[in-house]
């Protein structure tokens, strides 16, 4: 249990940025589960509708901490894959 005003103040602030990065993960997963869906349907505008809204979803948990931007780019760069291989 903290002790000190400095770390009963800095348990409060990394609960309240927990919560709102949980947030966070939780609406990117929500994207990225949109565009997977729209990919098992196999249809491809839908898929690729769903990953522009997602992209900008993912480079913002990137800029915002929540994921790293290596991460973020690769998992854009998957989804587009897979979007594109859709069409052949």
């Amino acid at each position: 249990m903290a002790n000190t005003k400095s770390a009963k103040k800095a348990t409060r602030v990394s609960a309240r940025r927990t919560e709102i990065n949980k947030n966070r993960v939780s609406r990117m997963r929500t994207f990225v589960r949109k565009v997977e869906e729209a990919i098992a349907s196999g249809n491809q505008a839908e898929a690729a509708a769903a990953l522009q809204a997602a992209q900008p979803e993912l480079m913002r948990g990137a800029q915002k901490g929540v994921l790293h931007k290596n991460t973020a780019s690769r998992k854009v760069s998957r989804l587009a894959a897979r979007v594109k291989a859709l069409k052949a």
